[in-house]
């Protein structure tokens, strides 16, 4: 019957309720007598004469009114009043019968029935709406939605879909502490931490992001949480409002990183573990980063006491507290903001005693390639000794767990950010050889889509600009996956590693950046411009490869792998610096940072990594001092021990 019901066109909606305005009439009357009955009986005996032409004057006011049309998930303080209007109208009808009839009721009675039929008329339009409402959570053939987005996109596109029968607009989602509890077209503004208790509430099993400023990797990070909580995800591109004024609706997109990476998204795939974070104290170094912060998403989904967000930039760190808070709301999650360095020796020793931390994600690192390349010492510095310190006082607090978040770029690394990755790869590889209650674990994965810094928000800008799309070379590969890929990756590696191991994501072959360039051009609609296509919108043009970049990255040195208890998930054994080699590379390196000694930092690099092979002029000018001392036996070991 629901079936029928919403099969219906809206004309035959549209005559039910005119029907049903008219229907209330001779009920509303015949109460109104019941009630009335001991003061006036005579209401018996002319009822019958006036009830039909009431019918007739109901009719006629819900039509010129337009009642009748009103849909009931439309019904607001707008048609309230035109309610009211005809309630008014009904009732100086039946005062005008009153009058001029023999055998008069009173002036009493024809404002009761009015005021009668006014509560019934919003009780009963209530009660439809409630009965659709449940027959609505329970139907497999409507859709249920709340839209992310209060502003003027947004309920644009609420408009839109509240005149389609086959979904149901329950209200909107929004960032903004202004709006929240407000209501906006009729719709009640919830903040992002109430989405679970609207799918359970309404049975929600939709989302569409109408916000057409939400940043890429926000967008991402919403779509995820969404999905988490069993919730599709849909959005509405970022120029769509800007192309017609109209049909927002056919405009919507679904959320999927797959068009873009070529494969099928591996975030399914990578089951959750909670086990080792429950109940636990977390800290989460560079927890205003693109990564650090979807880590924070993540842990808090598994209910940790306390989260320690450690963060240089005050702008990061205040953004992701503001997040993180409602998020953690519902749990119970202590969000703790660090302001500050995790090479800080004095702020991280001071942080580890105050607080018995149980984990420690390591995400905090400069990684932009052409940056650090340009800014040696700075990235050197920040890289290497801030994953020292943290490992040492971890170590020393009897720290359960650490997670060093690495990169491809160390492996054969081309650039200072891929050595500085690698330095800090074997600080951790040497604390798992010393460490006897910390389990030190590193975690190495390709570049991911829509981080700071990475190619996919440079190339939405440039196609939000109307191109070219910039292209270093065409021939340049990478290994992608998503945010929630990643942190997902070192959720699970922190949940079951061993010690000194470094895990890496089964990710398939690598894919040619030019290939992401075009699939992201004709997502949004565009033509990618080139000779066969001269007619086109976009041109992708090569621009040459920057400092420090190469062509193809790699996710291990040496071959062979070993499988794990997930199917995704490759465990590496490396090889590493021995004990006296890593500590005289640190003092090395230390007395290299304070002298700012560009030719002895580089040649530190040259000892400790046998693979560095610099791709910037920079650093290949300074290339012949590295190979010379990298063969000077007084310094450090030539190779490292196995």
């Amino acid at each position: 019957m629901f079936k029928r019901f919403v099969a219906l066109t809206r004309k035959q909606k549209d005559l039910f309720l005119l029907a049903v305005d008219v229907a209330m009439v001779p009920i509303v009357g015949w109460i109104t007598a019941l009630l009335l009955l001991e003061h006036n009986r005579t209401i018996f005996e002319v009822g019958p004469r006036y009830l039909p032409f009431l019918m007739i004057v109901a009719g006629g006011l819900s039509m010129a009114l337009g009642l009748h049309r009103v849909q009931l998930k439309h019904f607001d303080a707008d048609a309230m009043i035109r309610a009211l209007v005809m309630s008014i109208g009904l009732a100086l009808s039946a005062g005008l019968m009153d009058a001029v009839s023999v055998h008069s009721a009173g002036i009493a009675v024809p404002i009761f029935f009015g005021m009668l039929y006014f509560l019934g008329y919003i009780m009963l339009r209530r009660s439809m709406l409630r009965l659709l409402t449940t027959l609505y959570r329970r139907s497999r053939i409507v859709s249920r939605v709340v839209i992310y987005g209060a502003g003027f996109t947004g309920i644009k596109l609420s408009r839109e879909m509240m005149d389609r029968s086959d979904v149901m607009v329950y209200g909107f989602i929004d960032d903004n502490p202004a709006l929240r509890g407000s209501h906006v077209n009729g719709l009640t503004v919830y903040p992002v931490s109430k989405a679970e208790k609207l799918r359970e509430v309404y049975n929600i099993n939709r989302v569409i992001l109408a916000d057409p400023d939400l940043p890429a990797d926000r967008k991402t990070a919403l779509s995820r949480h969404f999905e988490g909580l069993g919730i599709a995800v849909e959005s509405l591109p970022a120029f769509a409002q800007l192309l017609d004024d109209s049909a927002l609706v056919s405009r919507l997109e679904p959320i999927k990183s797959g068009h873009l990476l070529g494969r099928d998204d591996l975030y399914a795939a990578l089951s959750s573990s909670c086990v080792a974070y429950t109940g636990s104290t977390v800290l989460v170094s560079g927890a205003g980063g693109s990564i650090g912060l979807e880590l924070c998403r993540q842990i808090v989904a598994c209910r940790p006491a306390r989260l320690i967000l450690l963060e240089l930039s005050e702008l990061a760190l205040y953004a992701a507290n503001q997040e993180l808070s409602l998020l953690a709301e519902p749990f119970g999650t202590q969000i703790v903001p660090v302001l500050g360095s995790a090479a800080d020796p004095v702020l991280v020793t001071k942080l580890f005693a105050d607080n018995a931390v149980d984990v420690v994600m390591h995400a905090a690192a400069y990684k932009h390639v052409p940056l650090v390349e340009v800014n040696l010492r700075t990235g050197l510095q920040n890289n290497v000794f801030s994953t020292q310190v943290l490992a040492r006082a971890a170590r020393e607090a009897g720290v359960a767990r650490f997670v060093l978040v690495s990169s491809d770029k160390a492996v054969r690394p081309g650039s200072v950010m891929g050595a500085s990755k690698r330095l800090s790869e074997l600080v951790v590889q040497d604390m798992a050889e010393r460490a006897e209650g910390t389990i030190f674990s590193i975690v190495r994965f390709g570049n991911v889509l829509g981080s700071s810094g990475s190619v996919v928000p440079l190339f939405e800008e440039q196609i939000r600009r109307g191109g070219p799309v910039t292209l270093t070379d065409p021939r340049v590969t990478r290994y992608f996956m998503t945010i929630q890929e990643a942190a997902r990756l070192v959720l699970l590696a922190g949940s079951f590693a061993d010690g000194g191991e470094v895990y890496v994501l089964n990710m398939g072959k690598p894919m040619l950046i030019r290939d992401l360039a075009r699939r992201m051009i004709e997502t949004r609609g565009y033509k990618v411009r080139d000779a066969a296509h001269p007619d086109g919108d976009i041109e992708i043009v090569t621009t040459g490869l920057r400092a420090g970049e190469k062509l193809h990255e790699e996710l291990m040195v040496r071959k062979g792998a070993d499988s794990t208890s997930h199917p995704k998930i490759i465990r590496v054994r490396e090889d590493r610096l021995s004990e006296w080699q890593t500590a005289a590379m640190l003092r090395d390196l230390r007395e290299a940072v304070d002298r700012d000694d560009a030719v002895e930092m580089l040649a530190i690099l040259a000892r400790a990594i046998p693979e560095y092979q610099p791709q910037s002029s920079a650093a290949e000018s300074l290339q012949m001092r590295a190979i010379h001392e990298r063969n000077t036996p007084n310094r450090m070991a030539t190779h490292p021990a196995q």
